[in-house]
């Protein structure tokens, strides 16, 4: 019998070689639980959890008896009840550098193709029309703004590559100092500054319960009605029933979405019906380089705790008294 026993709480890929390798060699089982009525009872016993999709309740975590780690094989951690760990005195952490390109990329790929109309264009020629004045107007990207959302590790990529167009970029976060944005070459702002000047909107912030529905009516009443929205962070960021009324009503241009309120989506969900957004199905953190990379640094994570370590992106530590 192992020494350590890890469950992983659901699994989006396609073998566990890599995690049981590496766990092997420090005398861990890992343990998959794909229903979620177990899930209970087998994180009881368990010393580390990986959770990827299925919510770590405060239910479920004060039943644990001996757990040291819960981490996110991810970057977002609001599957996890992080007040309830830290309780309990379990460390919260998650893997927030995997894939800061792909992210970036995809957050640039919606810009460019809601700004240049690619996907308009793309169907109107699959309906036989050869017609670009259909897609009129098209702006230049030189000299418009980019409104950011926080300014983390992907989105200073964001600006890095949207300058390379020519973009402006202004960006809000409450823990980056001007100076830190200046030294970026981005100008720091209020989210109502942003929501005035900017011809583009990106969204990088955490879901909590003060930037859940953040972009809603009124925000949407303040963008220009030529400007878009893009969100490759978390669907409840935007109140998505407001920004179905702004798009019919023409208060803003358009949106590229890689995350709705909830993943899936139903086929009578009116954005499925506009030409002007753009959805991707939660997609942007993904390469075939990225996947790799994730479960390495998630179970390198894990490895650390069990050898009486602590995770590489610990984030409850200062509430841990750490």
């Amino acid at each position: 019998m192992a020494k350590f026993k890890v469950v992983l709480t659901d699994n989006i890929f396609p073998d566990l070689s890599i995690e049981t390798e590496m766990l092997g060699k420090a005398d861990a089982d890992y343990i998959e639980v794909k229903d979620p009525a177990l899930l209970k009872e087998a994180c009881r016993d368990a010393d580390a959890i990986v959770n990827t999709y299925l919510k770590m309740t405060k239910d479920i975590i004060d039943y644990m008896e001996k757990c040291k780690l819960i981490i996110r094989n991810g970057i977002g951690i609001d599957t996890i009840d992080d007040a309830a760990c830290t309780a309990k005195g379990i460390m919260v952490a998650n893997v927030p550098s995997y894939c800061i390109d792909e992210v970036s990329d995809h957050a640039i790929t919606l810009l460019l193709a809601l700004g240049r109309k690619i996907t308009v264009l793309n169907d109107l020629i699959r309906h036989g029309e050869w017609n670009v004045k259909k897609a009129i107007p098209v702006y230049s990207f030189v000299d418009k703004t980019l409104g950011l959302i926080g300014f983390g590790k992907i989105p200073r990529l964001v600006s890095t590559k949207a300058k390379a167009f020519g973009m402006r970029i202004m960006a809000y976060d409450p823990y980056v100092t001007a100076e830190a944005m200046a030294e970026a070459g981005v100008q720091k702002a209020e989210v109502s500054e942003i929501l005035v000047k900017s011809d583009f909107i990106s969204i990088h912030c955490p879901l909590t319960p003060v930037t859940k529905g953040m972009f809603n009516t009124e925000a949407f009443k303040k963008m220009k009605k030529t400007a878009y929205i893009i969100n490759t962070a978390r669907g409840p960021v935007i109140n998505e029933g407001d920004l179905i009324a702004a798009l019919e009503a023409g208060e803003i241009a358009g949106a590229g979405l890689d995350v709705l309120t909830k993943d899936g989506v139903e086929l009578s969900n009116p954005l499925l019906k506009m030409d002007n957004v753009i959805i991707t199905p939660h997609s942007a953190w993904y390469s075939e380089e990225s996947i790799v990379t994730r479960r390495i640094q998630t179970i390198e994570s894990v490895i650390s705790v069990l050898e009486g370590g602590e995770p590489a992106s610990f984030l409850n530590r200062k509430e841990l008294g750490r």
